[in-house]
């Protein structure tokens, strides 16, 4: 139930970006970052004859088969799912909204700004369920193997490159005119490229922010077993001692997920409302129930073991040194 859960919101964001794309930022003719920017480009190219959808998965294939072997089966088994649905998604909705003939929004800053939330909703959406479309983070991902250049840095840089392509597209007209007319188009692609990412990571980021509560209750075991059993959170009991009644205290530690918070107060509320209650923001909590460590740890190159005459051997001239450098100090 949980994979299929995970299948469905990782199509329903995908879907949701396609439609954010096509309705109100394609329209408009502005290049975005991405494998998105990239069909865009081919598209306004050959005057709508390629869809952005085919080439998005062209793209995606291509790259999927050059980082086969760097990034793994796994990361590519998974790719391709999300690139499969975006492309459909890009195709048909594409078809639906330039068959239009004039955009959704005619206002240009509100008709991208809209696009770019709805984008932005989309792949956080996605991702915070193991998904991925794909695109640029294919190109990040190998990079990060073979180099130090971080994945964010990576996925900007790309983007930006796209993003100023727009640059070359046909324009009747002087070299000034082309400039005069792209550049209001590349600050627009700038914009939405920086929304998206600042909304996806925001969605991100909220999703998985934690609270911590600190909770003193004389009742305090009824509150630790409702908050076991209702909040499905684990509770550490500490001893304390009050200074001013000299008295032992027991102390509750509990962890639970932002969207939790009120759950665990009503909990407490329930069981007593003189309950002394601390909440914090806790900028991540890592282990069963929570986030998993995602940290890639420094291989050890393994000594090559010598044969046991050969240590002994090595052994025994390195003694030969202590004790001479012994008897000449």
């Amino acid at each position: 139930m949980t994979n299929t859960k995970d299948y469905i919101l990782i199509v329903f964001g995908l879907v949701l970006y396609a439609f954010g794309f096509t309705a109100f930022i394609l329209p408009h003719k502005i290049v975005i970052g991405g494998l998105a920017g990239v069909g865009t480009l081919v598209y306004f190219a050959t005057n709508g004859f390629i869809s952005v959808g085919v080439t998005s998965y062209v793209c995606n294939l291509l790259l999927l088969a050059m980082a086969y072997k760097i990034v793994g089966r796994k990361f590519v088994l998974r790719t391709i799912f999300g690139a499969t649905v975006i492309a459909l998604a890009l195709g048909t909705l594409e078809s639906v909204f330039m068959g239009l003939g004039h955009p959704l929004i005619p206002d240009r800053v509100v008709s991208v700004a809209l696009g770019a939330i709805l984008c932005g909703i989309g792949v956080g959406t996605a991702f915070n369920h193991n998904g991925s479309s794909g695109g640029t983070d294919i190109v990040a991902a190998m990079v990060s193997k073979v180099s130090n250049v971080s994945i964010g840095r990576t996925m900007i840089y790309v983007d930006m490159c796209i993003v100023s392509s727009s640059l070359l597209l046909p324009f009747d007209g002087s070299f000034e005119q082309r400039i005069e007319a792209r550049i209001p188009t590349i600050v627009y692609g700038f914009m939405v490229t920086f929304i998206v990412s600042y909304v996806c990571d925001m969605l991100i980021n909220t999703n998985r922010q934690a609270t911590q509560f600190i909770i003193f209750s004389p009742k305090w075991k009824e509150i630790a077993d409702k908050i076991n059993t209702e909040a499905h959170r684990g509770c550490t009991v500490l001893d304390g001692e009050g200074w001013y009644s000299k008295q032992n205290v027991k102390i509750l530690l509990v962890f639970s997920r932002k969207i939790e918070s009120v759950t665990i107060f009503r909990i407490i509320k329930s069981v007593d409302e003189d309950a002394f209650v601390t909440q914090g923001a806790v900028n991540g909590v890592y282990g069963k129930g929570f986030d998993k460590v995602k940290i890639r740890m420094k291989k050890t190159k393994k000594r090559p073991q010598l044969p046991s005459s050969e240590a002994a051997s090595i052994e025994s001239k390195e003694m030969l040194q202590v004790r001479r450098s012994n008897k000449e100090e």
